[in-house]
């Protein structure tokens, strides 16, 4: 019997004691709280569904907090590749929006704090931190509960769920319940896949441990540990370290691929660290770097960020023909865009490249059924372990693309919880259509999809604006710039022919500049390299120098086309500061060859310059471009894709209005309205600085008027999605949206307007 005081209380001795028990009943247990988890628990709850989050570590993120320090990134690869318009939406677009507004310096400890804040906001989620799956019970197939305990608090949990989703990267909750997964890489023969690697470059990818230096101003002694590697040259790049780079920079700090990459992590660890602390030892005290004085290492990872281990095998395998040709599903869920990204299993000590690239020609779609476990009928995956390939997993591995993932399998259990029914089930088409929806009315891309909404009244509204865009001109009052790249500007044009465009340059001497333009094989195919037509210039020495390029070609249906004008030393371009939703300025930075042996496909890259760069071509077309229309609003694409798909109001319209109006009163309970933070940029989460708080496109003060009555008003807007939930339904034949103003000088842009009776 316990006794106490005031002060004190007295336990008296027993033969054994067993650590308190907590049992929580959920309707979804997500095991795994990095971004793919996060992003699953957060996504049900919303749902309605009652969620229990388990997460080893103190904080949420997995690769992205605090304690490893990686970027969030996917499709958009650093804005490097030709995936235009490209970042995840949904859940993992609101945080990382949310995170560029507070945290544009890229501070991993602030993006810490977004994503608990994000998780502990939600009512039906329940957060056990420092909490570790450590086993589950079963009936029949099915998971039946799963075991964790916390060791802060020295607390079990006991945690059952109809659904159970396995987020944890190593995948203990799947392996625990006894599911079919893989470790390695396959064989060419196993699907046909080409880039599979042979056993000189490795089964596995390895893990990296990331480090900071700061200048103090002032002299700064480092003795190493004794651990620390002594012989540096034994890394074969060791001439690439250097004072000037660090955090995610030196990601091919990189070891374990030819060990087990789960059990043997502690290991891996430290030899990481031997690297680690080794190499800030040569910076410090090899004489070659005398900048170094003043540095100090202010931090360095104490967990590796982890890239491979085990990955389920699901109801289908993704694989390298999915990712290359873009391969459509019927059950596609989520959208992959970063490249095929293999890296030597010897990491640092390999003298390989540390990583071997495949860049498909844009975005693909990632099935449900890779989601799905074939074992376990009551387990969904997300994150790094789904259903891939070792080749396919090199490009689904990233954390922006798990995020999406794990927001649809966050999706489905809210779905399985709502209709009773097993993750598999999901497949019968009515319900896959549903969960497709459901999806695509949060902001998540799917690939060549569009929101087909029956309980969306402005399906049957009439459309009107106070204006809409017509682009004529861009003024050529930006900077001059010279054509080092092949540089082009991208059009949004109708079907029928090819505007005639005008252009200004500066020509320094007597030459011969060529003009092409351009598309890609598909309205959203945004590698140009089909060439419609070409026009040859003779110029002589002058400046703002007016180049008509009329073309006899012509396009059978929307799209976006590129006028581009050819590397050139002595010609200069104009530009413009305008800035406008689904224009783009873009240089041809590189050339990805054609590799049949390896299945890699040649690759013409035309990315665009970061603001507050990345100037559009000054130019003139004869006739306008009318790609921003009302009507956009409710053409199912929350992002621009073979169009802008959004409506942008006139350039001398100072309080544009948008208005829905029906033939009879409908009851409305709920406005969602879609707003453009830039989808082409990248927002890396950490160490990457931003050059702004909140994109200059999105609308930041906005007014919603049921017929006169103001029934909204937002005044500090910054996120892409905003939901407005009235106090009480309204019967209204009118609703309208006022935009008061912009975060920026870019014209503001409406991408959705929904409206629903609750």
């Amino acid at each position: 019997m316990t006794t106490s005081t005031n002060l004190l209380s007295t336990e008296p001795a027993r033969e054994q004691r067993s650590f308190r028990t907590e049992t929580k009943d959920a309707e979804l247990v997500v095991v795994g709280g990095g971004i793919a988890g996060t992003c699953a628990a957060i996504t049900a709850a919303r749902e309605g569904a009652r969620v229990v989050l388990v997460q080893d570590r103190p904080v949420l993120g997995g690769n992205a907090s605090s304690e490893v320090r990686l970027w969030v990134l996917g499709a958009t690869a650093h804005m490097f590749n030709n995936n235009r318009w490209s970042r995840e939406g949904g859940v993992i677009d609101e945080i990382l929006v949310e995170n560029l507004y507070r945290n544009p310096e890229g501070n991993a400890v602030v993006f810490d704090t977004v994503l608990l804040e994000k998780a502990v906001s939600e009512p039906n989620l329940t957060l056990l931190l420092n909490t570790a799956a450590i086993a589950v019970s079963k009936d029949g197939k099915s998971i039946r509960s799963v075991t964790a305990f916390c060791s802060q608090n020295s607390t079990m949990y006991e945690l059952s769920a109809p659904v159970f989703c396995d987020a944890s990267g190593d995948g203990v909750l799947g392996f625990l319940a006894g599911a079919a997964y893989r470790m390695g890489a396959e064989a060419k023969e196993e699907f046909g896949e080409q880039f599979a690697p042979d056993e000189s470059f490795g089964r596995l990818l390895g893990q990296s441990i990331y480090f900071y230096s700061k200048d103090v101003g002032t002299p700064v002694r480092y003795v190493p540990p004794s651990f620390a590697l002594d012989d540096i040259t034994r890394i074969p790049r060791w001439r690439s370290f250097d004072t000037s780079i660090q955090g995610c920079r030196l990601w091919w700090i990189e070891y374990g691929g030819r060990l087990d990459t789960v059990h043997d992590t502690e290991e891996i660890k430290w030899e990481l660290w031997r690297v680690v602390y080794g190499v800030w030892n040569h910076l410090k005290n090899s004489g070659e770097f005398p900048e170094a004085e003043t540095l100090t290492l202010e931090w360095a990872g104490v967990i590796p960020g982890k890239r491979e281990s085990r990955r389920f095998e699901g109801l289908y395998m993704l694989r390298q023909q999915d990712v290359v040709e873009q391969r459509p599903h019927d059950d596609a869920i989520a959208s992959g865009g970063w490249s095929i990204d293999l890296h030597p299993a010897d990491g640092v000590y390999s003298e390989r490249d540390g990583s071997s690239h495949l860049h498909p020609r844009g975005v693909y779609g990632i099935p449900y059924r890779c989601l799905v476990s074939r074992d376990v009928p009551n387990l969904l995956l997300a994150g790094r372990l789904i259903s891939v390939s070792h080749v396919a997993f090199g490009s689904t591995r990233v954390m922006a693309t798990a995020g999406q993932v794990g927001q649809a399998a966050g999706m489905a259990a809210a779905l399985c919880a709502q209709d009773g029914v097993l993750p598999a089930e999901l497949l019968e088409p009515s319900r896959l259509r549903l969960l497709q929806r459901r999806l695509l009315r949060t902001g998540q891309h799917i690939p060549g999809m569009a929101l087909d909404d029956p309980e969306d009244l402005i399906g049957r509204a009439t459309l009107t604006a106070s204006s809409e865009l017509a682009v004529a001109t861009l003024p050529d009052d930006g900077p001059v710039v010279p054509l080092d790249h092949s540089r082009a500007q991208l059009l949004p044009v109708g079907a029928g022919p090819v505007p005639t465009v005008s252009l200004l340059v500066d020509v320094s001497a007597s030459t011969t500049l060529e003009v092409e333009i351009r598309t890609g094989n598909r309205p959203d195919d945004y590698t140009p390299d089909v060439v419609l037509a070409t026009k040859t210039f003779e110029l002589e020495p002058g400046e703002r120098q007016r180049i008509e390029v009329a073309v006899d070609a012509a396009i059978d249906e929307p799209r976006f086309v590129f006028v581009a004008l050819l590397q050139n030393e002595h010609v200069s371009v104009r530009t413009s500061t305008r800035r406008v939703t689904g224009l783009l300025s873009v240089r041809h930075t590189s050339t990805q060859e054609a590799d049949p042996s390896l299945g890699r496909p040649r690759v013409e890259f035309w990315t665009p310059e970061r603001r507050p760069g990345g100037h559009n071509l000054a130019v003139t077309l004869d006739r306008p471009l009318l790609a921003w229309p009302a009507a956009a609003v409710r053409n199912g694409h929350a992002r621009p894709t073979a169009q802008p798909n959004a409506w942008v109001a006139a350039e001398d319209d100072t309080r544009p209005v948008l208005t829905a109006r029906w033939e009879r009163p409908q009851r409305i309970g709920r406005v969602e309205l879609g707003f453009d933070t830039d989808f082409d940029h990248a927002m890396e989460s950490v160490l990457w600085d931003h050059a702004e708080a909140a994109v200059p496109f999105c609308v930041r003060h906005y007014v919603v008027r049921a017929g006169g009555t103001v029934v909204a008003e937002r005044t500090d807007n910054h996120q892409t999605r905003n939901t407005i939930v009235l106090d009480h339904p309204l019967d209204v034949d009118e609703l309208s949206i006022e935009i008061v103003a912009a975060n920026g000088d870019a014209s503001a842009a409406v991408f959705e307007l929904r409206c629903y009776p609750a």
